[in-house]
């Protein structure tokens, strides 16, 4: 979860589709002198991810003296790219991480191996099935999530409570939330939150509290340009209000948390992902919390806990049993638990996450806690996006900011939106 603003995958489907193709150049997987099995590892993240995986991947070596491990990783835009070149040649690393909107793209791409093959080394028993359904594609399982995410309002505590508006609380429907803005929003002298008609990811909760969903299981749609049309009304009237940023800002939006409303100081709070909100502590020293975000009208919520990242292995790689080894030693043992933290967000392994709990400090304690108070209240999440998820991101985003800038009415920019969104899922 790179951000607020999702950032896509850009690598084309038919060039992905030559990856079923590109076995004989050569796959993945090396053996070196004195029979080592070398297996190659990247990942995207941050210095400190790097830092803590470079020291449990010298723990499985240590472990696995038959296998050595070589690692790579960048930031996000840059793994991305990276990864989409390596996987069109046919030269996919043998463990991978992924993100949510690559796994449709690579598994139809003939990218990732079935993982399924390797059960007798890949143990899955102690993970959610529901969260272990979002790797799958037309029922193969090609990739595991490794960590877990959701979706919050995060906000500027000492000004919220300043207010003298009530706290939010866990089952507040969409339209108490819109209450509390407009009443923080006068009260606070600033819009009450960043304007969430810009983003999918906020729509979706929306969708799904109404009991519909953003995609069918077939990949189309799962709205139509009536529900789009109701959601960037209700926006839009608030951004009319002043008690949602106003258009100005709402567009500077670009995944990092230094340029939202709530980072400027601009808003009281965001919607965004709980473990990326720890980048407002340094913005809002005065303190930060994560609340629920709105159910439907009758209670029913939206939000769900969403793989973080998962861990693919390439489908032509000389070693699948050994790199599925070590995608079980990143998942399932206790001390490379105890090394990872939540780095890539709270463990998906059920044992290992309650164990770790009363370790975690700081601000990977607050997600702890606040994805705690969610466990058994949520629904299933949805399986993996289409790859077209990835352009119609840009597309959701664009569309609104014609209706934020009055040049759209909503009704307008929902029919456009469909009917691009329809063209882009057949393609």
């Amino acid at each position: 979860m790179p951000g607020n603003r999702t950032k896509g995958f850009c690598a084309s489907a038919v060039a992905l589709a030559l990856c079923a193709l590109a076995a004989a150049c050569g796959g993945s997987g090396e053996t070196v002198g004195g029979g080592k099995v070398v297996l190659r590892y990247t990942w995207w993240g941050n210095p400190d991810r790097a830092e803590r995986t470079e020291q449990a991947v010298a723990l499985f070596e240590k472990r696995h003296p038959d296998i050595q491990v070589r690692t790579s990783f960048s930031g996000y835009d840059a793994y991305k790219q990276k990864l989409a070149v390596q996987a069109t040649g046919g030269d996919a690393p043998d463990v991978m991480q992924l993100d949510y909107r690559q796994i449709d793209q690579y598994a139809s791409g003939g990218v990732l191996l079935d993982l399924a093959k390797q059960k007798s080394v890949l143990r899955t028993a102690e993970i959610d099935p529901g969260l272990l359904a979002t790797g799958r594609v037309d029922d193969t399982q090609y990739a595991i999530p490794q960590g877990r995410g959701t979706e919050t309002v995060v906000y500027d505590v000492r000004t919220w409570k300043a207010s003298g508006v009530p706290l939010p609380r866990q089952g507040w429907t969409w339209s108490q939330w819109a209450a509390t803005v407009r009443e923080l929003a006068e009260k606070a002298g600033k819009p009450g939150v960043t304007d969430p008609g810009q983003s999918e990811d906020a729509f979706e909760v929306w969708l799904r509290g109404q009991g519909k969903s953003l995609y069918t299981e077939a990949g189309g749609l799962g709205f139509t340009a009536d529900d789009l049309t109701k959601w960037w009304t209700f926006t839009d009237q608030l951004r009319r209000e002043g008690a949602v940023s106003p258009a100005e800002q709402t567009t500077q939006l670009d995944g990092s948390v230094e340029n939202t409303p709530l980072g400027r100081g601009k808003a009281v709070s965001d919607f965004n992902w709980d473990a990326p909100s720890s980048g407002y502590l340094a913005l809002i020293p005065t303190g930060t919390a994560l609340a629920p975000m709105p159910s439907g009208a009758d209670g029913t919520p939206g939000q769900y806990f969403k793989p973080s990242m998962f861990l693919g292995v390439s489908a032509h790689t000389g070693h699948a049993k050994e790199a599925a080894r070590l995608v079980d030693f990143l998942l399932n043992d206790q001390d490379a638990a105890k090394i990872l933290g939540a780095t890539r967000g709270i463990p998906v392994n059920e044992t290992i996450r309650e164990r770790t709990a009363p370790l975690l400090k700081d601000f990977d304690k607050t997600v702890a806690a606040f994805q705690a108070s969610l466990e058994g209240k949520l629904k299933d999440p949805p399986k993996a996006p289409p790859s077209g998820d990835n352009a119609l991101q840009s597309t959701f985003q664009r569309d609104y900011d014609q209706v934020s800038y009055e040049r759209m009415s909503p009704r307008e920019a929902a029919e456009n939106y469909i009917t691009e969104a329809k063209a882009e899922l057949r393609s």
